[in-house]
């Protein structure tokens, strides 16, 4: 079940200087101790992860990258495309480190595939989170890409997702999932939490979405 303590939990961390005072929207700065849902997609939509080791390498480049200034907090990696959910400890540290993983990513690709030129629609972009009602209907709603996009019918049958994790089907150390778990009493709550998912609680989370 949903425990309601949410706002009380880390609203107020998310303030900095009264920077954030509207619905979530895109930004250019990150600052500390805030969340963000980040994203970008293959260049003309075509894919970005070709073969199990792409998504391998992106994974770990960006754990080595965000060390200790970034939390990765849930992610779901697509064919053409990636979810994530991070919080920064410290100002301005996002900007620079999705640089260093798109730019690494994308030379790795280049070389492994004899390719040349762009291989992401610009560069990433990212969405204030204001509060853990925004952040677990989120969670959800990236966990659940892979049964929407039709390439699984469970969301634990996609391996590039952090949704096994969640449910502790795997242990990923560098993931800090704490903030979504500890909104539910149990793993089976959020387990539930994902099945009961209808459209019209889309709602919730459409101002942290791209179109």
């Amino acid at each position: 079940m949903f425990r309601k303590h949410w706002v009380s939990n880390i609203q107020k961390s998310w303030v900095f200087k009264n920077d954030y005072k509207e619905m979530p929207y895109r930004i250019n700065k990150s600052f500390k101790n805030s969340y963000y849902h980040v994203y970008n997609r293959g260049n003309n939509y075509e894919d970005i992860f070709f073969e199990e080791r792409n998504y391998s390498f992106f994974l770990s480049k960006t754990a080595w990258i965000f060390k200790n200034d970034i939390d990765l907090i849930c992610y779901c990696l697509m064919p053409n495309h990636y979810h994530l959910i991070v919080k920064t400890n410290d100002n301005y540290v996002l900007e620079k480190a999705m640089q260093r993983i798109s730019n690494s990513y994308t030379k790795a690709v280049n070389k492994s595939l004899n390719r040349v030129g762009h291989l992401f629609q610009g560069r990433y972009k990212s969405k204030h989170i204001l509060d853990n009602n925004y952040l677990v209907h989120l969670s959800r709603y990236i966990h659940l890409n892979p049964i929407r996009k039709n390439l699984v019918k469970k969301p634990e049958e996609w391996e590039f997702s952090s949704y096994m994790d969640y449910v502790s089907l795997r242990n990923n150390d560098s993931l800090k999932m704490n903030i979504v778990r500890e909104q539910f009493k149990t793993i089976g709550d959020y387990i539930q939490f994902i099945k009961d998912y209808r459209e019209d609680q889309f709602c919730y989370i459409k101002d942290l979405l791209f179109r």
